[in-house]
């Protein structure tokens, strides 16, 4: 049994292209922040992917 709501979609794993565009940001700055450890990610072979929706809802940048 799940711990979330019946109505709300699982969030989807999206990759650097797409968390550029959904961050309004180049992806050169998206790199910059997963070496800085600012932004949460996982790797896939040699890409990136991510689950951020709850990042941003909690505003856990790390400054």
């Amino acid at each position: 049994m799940s711990n979330e709501p019946e109505n709300v979609t699982p969030e989807k794993w999206v990759n650097l292209e797409d968390i550029a565009i959904h961050l309004s940001m180049s992806e050169d700055t998206v790199r910059t922040w997963v070496k800085e450890g600012k932004l949460p990610f996982y790797r896939v072979g040699k890409r990136y992917k991510f689950k951020i929706d709850d990042w941003i809802r909690t505003g856990k940048i790390k400054e």
